[in-house]
């Protein structure tokens, strides 16, 4: 099971834990953000940023997280709502599914389509999980 963090204001950050290693992003933080995100939760993993952010997050954003091996994915978190609980959860079937195809030999850009349809999860978010489960 993989437990994304959504983050949807900068107080979230200080309720962050150790054990976070993957976050959402659904606002435009700012580097100082980005610096106290991995103060708050230092094993970071990867960070999930919606494309129209993505595209527009400041470099010295960007160096900083790719510097201390925080992944930078671009994508949301579909049919979501925080207020409900704080964490989109993609389950182990899920997980187990994109295993599946990749040992049945469907190369990373199928599985990406496939997967990002059926679980309305981005393209880039599968592939993060495909090179995890490497």
């Amino acid at each position: 099971m993989m437990k994304i963090r959504i983050i949807s204001s900068k107080d979230d950050i200080k309720d962050l834990t150790r054990n976070d290693l993957t976050v959402h992003l659904a606002y435009r933080a700012s580097s100082t953000d980005m610096f106290r995100l991995l103060q708050s939760s230092p094993r970071l993993k990867a960070v999930q940023v919606p494309r129209s952010y993505y595209k527009g997050m400041p470099n010295t954003a960007r160096a900083f997280l790719e510097t201390q091996g925080v992944e930078i994915i671009e994508g949301d978190v579909w049919g979501h709502r925080k207020d409900i609980d704080e964490y989109y959860v993609i389950d182990d079937d899920m997980i187990d599914r994109i295993r599946g195809l990749r040992s049945d030999g469907l190369n990373v850009e199928e599985i990406s389509s496939r997967i990002s349809w059926e679980a309305k999860l981005s393209a880039s978010m599968v592939n993060y999980i495909i090179r995890q489960s490497a």
